[in-house]
């Protein structure tokens, strides 16, 4: 990220933009190598997701002048957290503009949209795009939103407005023959997988009561992020996993516990 572009978007007191200036050139240490920075903000730093928003305040709008709405209908959507975002469209050749568009609108903040984190992909069925198939649905947040075909009983429909449960409008309704699901990401299970796994594997000696402390907010918080959407069939899953891992590390402190024991052992966990 540019700096000096930064600081030009930032209006603030003097004061203050001359400490903001300080903490964006003061270097960062790393295993005792001190490097410069020149550009960017620090990974990780409690201000970097603020500095990031203003950075990159302006791309949403931007879609929408180039795409306006037609017929009360969003040609193309924009939806951004800090420095991650994805834009929506029923026209692939709108969302290849738009790529085109916000990369150019990019440079001067001193950003580029990173090729191996860009996906250009169907939310409902398989494409070939760039001579690969791209399968349907994306990740976005730690959730994989995607559409699935279902039948008429199960569709949404086209057009559909409710209040309450009144229906507004009565005219007939197009069946969309799909319904969207949103559902944690494959690479949220594994990343929440292996953070389980190294907090078990850290606690080899521990008592369980230790381990169960530290453990519930863990899985807690976790799954108070996801249980909006579409989460039980992965609950019950990583339930099963961490109920193996648990099991494993009884057997490790016990020898070969029977699963009456091991439930025992751990039916604070389980309550």
């Amino acid at each position: 990220m540019n700096h000096d572009y930064l600081l030009n978007t930032i209006h603030c007191p003097s004061n203050l933009k001359k400490d903001l200036k300080q903490w964006l050139k003061a270097g960062v240490l790393d295993n005792g190598v001190f490097d410069d920075t020149e550009t960017g903000t620090p990974q990780g730093g409690v201000i970097s997701p603020l500095l990031a928003n203003i950075a990159l305040d302006g791309i949403a709008r931007l879609i929408e002048t180039m795409y306006p709405k037609k017929n009360n209908r969003a040609q193309a959507t924009t939806i951004r957290y800090a420095d991650d975002f994805v834009v929506i469209s029923p026209s692939l050749e709108i969302i290849e503009q738009c790529k085109t568009a916000i990369s150019e609108w990019l440079k001067p903040v001193g950003l580029e949209i990173k090729p191996e984190k860009t996906r250009i992909c169907h939310t409902l069925k398989p494409i070939e795009y760039n001579g690969k198939t791209e399968e349907p649905g994306f990740d976005f947040l730690g959730f994989n939103i995607r559409q699935y075909p279902v039948g008429k009983y199960k569709s949404g429909k086209l057009g559909e407005r409710r209040k309450g449960s009144f229906l507004l409008n009565k005219t007939p309704h197009k069946m969309l023959g799909f319904k969207t699901h949103i559902k944690p990401s494959n690479k949220a299970v594994k990343a929440h997988t292996e953070v389980i796994k190294g907090v078990i594997k850290q606690h080899k000696t521990a008592p369980q009561s230790a381990l169960i402390n530290k453990l519930n907010p863990i899985i807690r918080g976790w799954s108070n992020y996801y249980s909006g959407v579409v989460s039980s069939e992965t609950f019950g899953k990583l339930d099963n996993i961490i109920w193996q891992m648990l099991r494993a590390w009884t057997v490790s402190r016990c020898g070969k516990a029977s699963l009456r024991e091991a439930r025992k052992l751990f039916q604070t966990w389980n309550s």
